[in-house]
């Protein structure tokens, strides 16, 4: 019952779709239910590595023949968890889309072990995939550990882009953060692009790509090639 959706990542010069994140749903009673349900209890029942592992088996699979890259999310939890990284190798045998996935991490005040997340951050790269950090901007995100890390693309926290137009510490913050990654060579990612305002500026600031509402709600099949 556990089914993945997926929300389009937009080149915000081409506005074509360049990405997709997946993004974990449940089936019950032939309803679509939100994570927002049902992750927490999976932590507390244990089933939160399992649900990970099945929504990288599901995601490699439809992204096998798709030209697009692709996001999954992974928890510190999960890297934490026994034998993750060789179940990530055995899916990548099984499915060619090293040079295509994107491991998305989720910075936050349960990392107890950087080095754990530096190590797993240069596995998966050493395999060919790429890393996000997600929701940076947060309040743990952290300028210093950032630059011990090998990632690849930083994902603006929602809190700021969604005040970004009416609140200027948000403007500020999301700025800062732009110029910050631009001159570690990272790309930036706005996420929560809700509406044409927020969009405009985003791209004026320089973010590389935009994900939200504003070109699509997470679907049920990855078909979307041009938004706008």
């Amino acid at each position: 019952n556990i089914i993945v959706y997926y929300q389009p990542l937009i080149n915000n010069k081409t506005l074509q779709v360049d990405k997709y994140e997946c993004l974990v749903r449940m089936i019950d009673d032939d309803k679509i239910i939100s994570p927002f349900f049902f992750l927490d209890i999976s932590k507390k029942s244990n089933q939160y590595s399992k649900i990970t592992r099945v929504v990288i088996e599901k995601s490699f699979k439809e992204f096998s023949t798709l030209p697009f890259e692709f996001s999954v999310n992974v928890s510190y939890e999960d890297i934490e968890s026994p034998n993750f990284i060789e179940y990530i190798k055995e899916q990548l045998k099984k499915y060619d889309v090293s040079k295509r996935v994107v491991f998305e991490i989720l910075e936050d005040e349960n990392i107890k072990n950087y080095d754990i997340l530096v190590n797993f951050i240069n596995e998966v790269k050493a395999l060919g995939c790429k890393v996000a950090i997600d929701d940076f901007g947060s309040g743990y995100s952290n300028f210093e550990h950032l630059l011990k890390m090998n990632v690849d693309y930083l994902k603006i926290d929602a809190s700021l882009i969604k005040n970004i137009a009416k609140d200027e510490n948000s403007y500020k913050v999301t700025k800062t953060i732009i110029e910050f990654a631009k001159s570690l060579n990272l790309k930036t990612i706005a996420e929560f692009v809700e509406n044409e305002d927020i969009f405009e500026i985003v791209k004026e600031l320089g973010t590389d790509y935009s994900q939200g509402y504003y070109f699509s709600a997470p679907i049920s099949m990855p078909n979307i090639y041009k938004c706008k």
